[in-house]
């Protein structure tokens, strides 16, 4: 008996994929879309704690700069809206265009010798040697790292008028006047020791921004210039200062922000005293506020405070855009 069996066709035998049997995957497009919302949703928690811890508190601040809020309607919870009564008060009056000036001049003068003094000791970090760099750093990391209530009240320790270190040492210098000088009795003796402090504690933060930037810069650019006989100012003006420059821009950016709104070096030291000379406008907005409880008076100040901030900060912003322009 013969069988005949079927043969198999000559051409190419498609092959069918099954599909799994499990649920099906999420597809390309939602692929890409969770991947597109991952940064956003980790960017989230920040967010949200920032709204709350500022936002919020920033819209109350507002809202209260719009009241005549003092004691007695604070005790007998009654809220009473006065629209721009605050506003008009503040700026008619002389006392808030001098502390506005005299906070300008602080910060002007506080942010260049933070940025100089910082800039050198960067420099210097990246020349030194590895055991003293180390040292070096240490020292910066524990001055940065020291609170701020805690340094000031050193510094009133170091300037104290009968026990002081400063007032020790410049009359064992031969300044005998100076064994008794009260440092907070006028407004530039003030100063110049509010001044001092921020700066110690300004430098860390610089410097070490500053010695991070050097190390980017690549070691070809500086045997170049050398094999063209360029001596260590032009190396510095050619090579390091270019590489700096946007580290310098956002440093300083920073440091306009942190010593404008330096109210703890400030009040800590002597009040904003003598005779409320050194006060700037966060002190002033808190001795208004709190101080003479007027609340309503404070609030309005704070919220003019945030917008000559803003204004400083988006001129100097505006400069530095141009000048990157100008470069490019």
């Amino acid at each position: 008996m013969t069988v005949q069996t079927e043969r198999p066709p000559s051409g190419p035998v498609d092959v069918v994929e099954k599909a799994p049997s499990g649920p099906a995957g999420p597809g390309p497009r939602a692929a890409s879309r969770v991947g597109a919302l991952t940064p956003y949703l980790l960017l989230l928690p920040a967010c949200a704690a920032t709204v709350l811890l500022l936002g919020w508190p920033l819209v109350k601040d507002v809202l209260l700069s719009f009241q005549n809020l003092n004691m007695a309607q604070l005790i007998q919870h009654v809220t009473e809206w006065n629209g721009i009564d605050n506003y008009k008060e503040v700026l008619t009056g002389e006392d808030f265009w001098r502390v506005t000036l005299r906070s300008i001049l602080f910060t002007a003068v506080n942010v260049v010798l933070i940025m100089i003094l910082g800039t050198l000791v960067g420099l210097l970090l990246a020349r030194l040697g590895k055991r003293m760099r180390v040292t070096l750093l240490i020292g910066l990391v524990l001055a940065w790292a020291m609170p701020v209530v805690a340094a000031t009240t050193v510094y009133q320790w170091l300037f104290a008028q009968r026990f002081g270190v400063v007032n020790w040492v410049l009359d064992k210098l031969g300044w005998h006047s100076m064994a008794d000088y009260s440092w907070t009795s006028s407004q530039m003796s003030t100063f110049f020791v509010v001044t001092v402090l921020i700066v110690w504690q300004s430098i860390p933060f610089v410097a070490i921004n500053l010695y991070a930037a050097t190390t980017t810069i690549p070691g070809e650019l500086y045997e170049a210039a050398a094999l063209d006989g360029a001596g260590a100012w032009k190396s510095f003006t050619t090579v390091t200062l270019p590489f700096l420059r946007p580290f310098l821009y956002a440093t300083t950016f920073l440091e306009i922000i942190w010593v404008f709104k330096a109210f703890v070096q400030v009040f800590t030291i002597n009040g904003g005293g003598p005779d409320r000379l050194t006060e700037i406008l966060p002190v002033y907005a808190y001795i208004e506020g709190v101080g003479n409880q007027h609340y309503g008076m404070g609030a309005a100040i704070a919220v003019l405070t945030i917008l000559i901030l803003l204004g400083l900060t988006a001129y100097y912003l505006r400069i530095v855009l141009k000048q990157e322009e100008d470069e490019l």
